[in-house]
C-alpha cells in the first residue's frame, strides 16, 4: 500500500467559504464573531448560502429555505429533494479517477482493506435492490447489529438509497439494550454479524442474533454477515456475500430515489433520565447540509480528490453505538477517504497498547485524527511517546470530543506532535449531541486554540449560554442553549404521536417565545420555546467556548448517552437490590467517575461476589462501557414527595455544591437520608484534596 507524502498547508476550508461569500455573494466579515452573528440572524440567506456552496442537487426546486421558524416543527427547504447516498456517491468517477479509495479499514487482527468508490457503489446498488426484492418500501426499517465495517456503510447507503429508515447498535450492546432501541421501531429487516473481535478475544454473537430474531416479530427478512468467519451460514438468513455479489446491468444503472428534503434518514437513540430510550429520527436533507457544514467548514476536512485538500484521509475511532460512526461515514458526502479501525484502541487486558490507532493512522497516511477526549487522556496516562509509532507526519488535525478535553491532555498532545516536527497541530474539540447529529461548539482553524477550551460557536448555531433567569451570560456558566433551528434538529422521535416526549426532551425548560427572536430578544409565543440541551457552558468574551459537563442526570461515558432508567433497570432485576441511584460526575476534562449507590435487600451484603453480579448485569444488558466505578450501600436513595428519584442534586453535592444551594428538603420524601451522601461528599473531596487531580 503506498501512502501519501505529507500534506502541504493547504488553504483552510472555511477561509475558502468566506472567499465564496465575497466573490459570489459579496459578503464580507471583519471577524468570526461577525460571520457567527449573520449565520444566527439571517437564517434564510445562511443556510441558502450552504446549500449553494457544496452545490446540493434537487430535481424540483424549494419555495423556501426556513419556511416555518417554529420549535419544534420547523420546516427546511420545503419542495427539494435529495438523497443522502446520491450526494455520497455523486464522487464515486471523479475520486477513483484520481485514484482515491473510499474507505480504508482495519481490526484488531491486522487484516487491512481498501474499498474503491465504484466498489463502493456496487455493493451499494446489489444490496439497494436486494432489498427492494423483500420488499422495503421507503419508510421501512432496517435494524443493523454490526460493528465499525465498511459494510455497515454499505448497508447505510443501500438501506437509505431506497427511501428505507436506517437505525444500528454496537455489537458490544447486551441483548436487552438492543431490544430496547430495535423494538420500539419495528424492523422489517434485521442485519447481523456472526461476531466481533474485541481486545484481544473473538465475541460470538450468533447466540444474540438468535434472540434479537425471537424478540422482533416485525423481521420479515434477515442478512448475515461473517465477520469472524466469512463462511458462516444461519438457517433463515441471507448470506452478506450473496446480496451484495451482482454485477449486472441492473446494478450499473442503479441510482439512489430521489426522497422529501424531511423524510426519514436514520434512527439514532439518546437517554433520558426516565423511560425507554428516544428514538430519535433525523431527515436526508438536514442531515446532509449540516453534516456538510460542519465537516468541511469547522472540522476542516476537505475532499480527497480537489487540489486543495489532495490526499485527505479521515479517521475519527468509533464504535457503531456513538453518533461519531455517523460523523466518520459523512466523509463520503464530501468525496473523502474514510479511514476506519474496529476493535479495542488499547489493546488488551492482557498487553495494554495505547499505540494502537497511532501505528494504523501511520500506516495509512491519515491526515485526520479524531477521538474521544478520554482517548487521548489516556494516551498521556500510559505514558507512551509518538515517535515510537512510525511516521505522523501527515497528521495535520485532532478532533475530539464526547467528553471535556483538559489543558493538560491538549497540552500534552501539542508537545508531542512538536517533538515530531509539527509545530503547528491544530486541535478541533467540538461539542455536541446525537440528539441533532451536529455540533453546537467546535473549531476555526483561522483562529487561536486556547488549551481546555472549543474555539467558536458553529456557524448557523445561536448558541447561548443563559442563567438562572433565562438571560444570556459570557464569561459565566450557564445552561446551553439553542435560540433557532438547525436543519438537522429531529424530524420528531419514533412513536411520539402527539410530539409531548419531544416537547419534554428538549424545550420545556423556558416560556415558548422566550429568546426566540433571530439575533436576540423574545418572539411570539408561536415561535415556541429555545432548544435546552441539558449541557452546563461559559462563552468567553473571546467567543472561545468550555463545557463544564452535563447540567441533566443522563450519564455521559466517553461520548456514549444512556438514561439512568437504563442503568436501574439491569440493577434492580438482581433479587438483592431494592433500590439504586446512580450520577456521572464526569466534570471539565476529569476523568469520568461513575458511583452506584444501592438499597440491599435486609440479609444482604455487598461482598465481591454481588458486586461482580450488579457489575455483570450492567455489562450484559447494556455495555462494559457503564459498568460503575464504585458501588456503594446506602440505607435510602433519595426521593422527592413525588417519588423521583433525586440523581441531580446529588451529582451536584458530589461536585462541590452545598447541600443547601441544591436541594429543598421539604420537597423531599425522606430528608433525613441526606446526611449520609454530605458525609460522604465530605469525605471525598477531603481525599480529592489530598490527592490532586484523582478521578475518586
Amino acid at each position: 500500500m503506498e501512502t501519501p507524502q505529507k500534506s502541504p498547508p493547504f488553504i483552510p476550508q472555511i477561509r475558502l467559504y468566506q472567499n465564496w461569500l465575497r466573490d459570489a455573494r459579496g459578503l464580507q466579515f471583519d471577524s468570526y464573531d461577525a460571520l457567527w452573528r449573520w449565520s444566527t440572524t439571517e437564517l434564510d440567506v445562511f443556510w441558502q448560502s450552504v446549500w449553494d456552496y457544496f452545490d446540493i442537487q434537487s430535481p424540483t426546486p424549494h419555495t423556501a429555505v426556513l419556511g416555518k421558524n417554529t420549535m419544534p416543527g420547523a420546516q427546511w427547504f420545503p419542495g427539494a429533494q435529495v438523497n443522502y447516498a446520491r450526494q455520497a456517491l455523486r464522487h464515486v468517477d471523479a475520486a477513483h479517477a484520481a485514484g482515491m479509495p473510499a474507505i480504508i479499514s482495519r481490526n484488531e487482527k491486522g487484516q487491512h482493506r481498501e474499498l474503491s468508490w465504484p466498489e463502493l457503489r456496487r455493493q451499494v446498488a446489489s444490496l439497494a435492490l436486494h432489498l427492494k426484492a423483500q420488499g422495503v418500501q421507503p419508510g421501512d426499517r432496517v435494524a443493523a447489529y454490526l460493528p465499525n465495517v465498511p459494510e455497515a456503510m454499505i448497508a447505510f447507503l443501500a438501506t437509505v438509497s431506497i427511501g428505507g429508515v436506517w437505525s444500528i447498535c454496537a455489537p458490544d450492546m447486551g441483548t436487552h439494550a438492543v431490544l430496547d432501541r430495535f423494538r420500539q421501531i419495528e424492523p422489517t429487516v434485521l442485519i447481523g454479524v456472526d461476531g466481533v473481535t474485541y481486545g484481544g478475544r473473538d465475541h460470538d454473537r450468533r447466540p444474540v442474533l438468535a434472540e434479537l430474531r425471537d424478540a422482533l416479530p416485525s423481521v420479515r427478512h434477515a442478512v448475515l454477515l461473517g465477520n469472524l468467519d466469512a463462511s458462516v451460514s444461519i438457517a433463515g438468513w441471507v448470506n452478506w456475500t450473496s446480496a451484495t455479489g451482482r454485477n449486472d446491468a441492473e446494478t450499473a444503472a442503479f441510482e439512489p430515489m430521489w426522497l422529501p428534503f424531511d423524510h426519514p434518514l436514520w434512527i439514532v437513540y439518546s437517554s433520558g433520565t426516565t423511560g425507554l430510550p428516544k428514538p430519535i429520527v433525523h431527515g436526508h436533507g438536514g442531515t446532509v447540509l449540516v453534516a456538510l457544514q460542519l465537516k468541511v467548514l469547522h472540522n476542516d476536512i476537505g475532499c480527497s480528490y480537489e487540489a486543495n485538500s489532495l490526499g485527505e484521509r479521515y479517521h475519527w475511532y468509533s464504535s457503531t453505538g456513538w453518533v461519531m460512526w455517523n460523523a466518520q461515514m459523512s466523509g463520503l458526502l464530501s468525496g473523502t477517504t474514510c479511514v476506519i479501525f474496529d476493535g479495542n484502541p488499547g489493546g488488551s487486558k492482557d498487553k495494554p497498547d495505547w499505540g494502537v490507532l497511532w501505528r494504523f493512522a501511520a500506516e495509512t497516511g491519515v491526515t485526520f485524527f479524531g477521538a474521544g477526549a478520554a482517548f487521548f487522556a489516556n494516551c498521556m496516562k500510559a505514558g507512551i511517546t509518538l515517535s515510537d509509532y512510525g511516521d505522523l507526519s501527515r497528521v495535520r488535525a485532532l478532533g475530539t470530543t464526547g467528553s471535556p478535553l483538559s489543558p493538560e491532555v491538549q497540552e500534552w498532545g501539542t508537545a508531542q506532535f512538536e517533538a515530531l516536527g509539527t509545530s503547528d497541530i491544530w486541535w478541533n474539540n467540538i461539542s455536541g449531541g446525537t440528539d441533532f447529529c451536529g455540533a453546537f461548539i467546535g473549531g476555526n482553524r483561522e483562529m487561536q486554540q486556547v488549551p481546555g477550551e472549543m474555539q467558536c460557536r458553529m456557524l448557523g448555531a445561536a448558541v447561548e449560554s443563559w442563567n438562572a433567569e433565562g438571560l444570556p451570560v459570557t464569561d459565566e456558566v450557564g445552561e446551553l442553549v439553542c435560540a433557532q433551528p438547525i436543519p438537522s434538529m429531529p424530524l420528531y422521535l419514533w412513536g411520539d404521536k402527539d410530539g409531548s416526549r419531544y416537547l419534554s426532551s428538549y424545550f420545556d425548560m423556558y416560556p415558548a417565545g422566550h429568546g426566540r427572536q433571530p439575533g436576540g430578544g423574545d418572539g411570539p409565543v408561536s415561535m415556541g420555546a429555545v432548544w435546552r440541551h441539558g449541557d452546563w457552558l461559559k462563552i468567553g468574551a473571546n467567543g472561545g467556548c468550555t463545557i463544564y459537563g452535563r447540567s441533566d442526570a443522563t450519564i455521559n461515558r466517553h461520548g456514549l448517552r444512556m438514561g439512568t432508567s437504563e442503568i436501574y433497570s439491569a440493577v434492580e432485576s438482581l433479587p438483592e437490590v431494592l433500590d439504586s441511584l446512580v450520577v456521572d460526575l464526569e466534570y471539565l476534562g476529569r476523568e469520568s467517575y461513575m458511583p452506584l449507590f444501592v438499597v440491599l435487600r435486609p440479609g444482604s451484603a455487598l461482598d465481591d461476589a454481588l458486586r461482580a453480579r450488579i457489575n455483570g448485569a450492567v455489562r450484559t444488558a447494556l455495555s462494559p462501557r457503564f459498568v460503575p466505578d464504585d458501588i456503594f450501600a446506602v440505607a435510602e436513595v433519595p426521593r422527592t414527595l413525588s417519588g423521583k428519584k433525586q440523581e441531580l442534586p446529588i451529582k451536584k453535592l458530589l461536585l462541590g455544591q452545598p447541600i443547601d444551594k441544591v436541594v429543598n428538603k421539604d420537597a423531599m420524601a425522606n430528608p433525613g437520608c441526606l446526611d449520609w451522601y454530605v458525609a460522604f461528599a465530605a469525605e471525598r473531596a477531603e481525599r480529592a484534596a489530598q490527592q490532586p487531580g484523582s478521578g475518586a
